[in-house]
């Protein structure tokens, strides 16, 4: 693993991100956009799951609009955060916020593909009323912890 976390250290693209002013902060600014978008996508639906939110359209039909905005700003979110990790990846390793967000994130990840894409999915009246409820808090909980653990890294990390 250290040799990998050298490897990242070492890059010429970490190497123009510790030099540059400002290829840092404008990555940095374009990671938050799309997280805060990847987030709004999720967050539309899991609001739908607790039964708040347009409740006029079915989950599947909220669920189903919301999956081109979450894969690409997910691309994005990825294409942006894969710079910063490989900026500081020797320090981020060190990090137990960093570590904890990083097990979260795995979490969320899995999660959101399997089961909240199924419940999502499921018909209106396909399952008891609490499942769809319990999966949106579930999910709502896991990625508020990622946002707040990737915050915690710039203050604590």
């Amino acid at each position: 693993m250290e040799q990998f976390l050298e490897w990242c250290n070492g890059l010429a693209m970490s190497q123009a991100y510790r030099d540059s002013l400002y290829l840092f902060a404008i990555t940095q600014s374009l990671h938050l956009v799309a997280i805060t978008t990847f987030m709004g996508a999720i967050l539309i639906v899991d609001l739908r799951l607790l039964g708040l939110g347009v409740v006029r359209q079915s989950r599947a039909e909220i669920a189903r609009s919301t999956q081109r905005i979450l894969l690409w700003s997910g691309l994005a979110v990825l294409a942006t955060g894969i710079p910063q990790f490989t900026t500081n990846a020797l320090s981020y390793s060190r990090s137990p916020i960093f570590v904890y967000k990083m097990c979260l994130l795995a979490a969320a990840l899995v999660f959101t593909v399997t089961v909240r894409r199924r419940v999502a999915g499921a018909g209106e009246g396909r399952l008891p009323s609490w499942v769809p409820k319990v999966v949106g808090a579930v999910s709502i909980t896991l990625w508020m912890g990622v946002t707040i653990g990737g915050r915690f890294i710039t203050y604590y990390g």
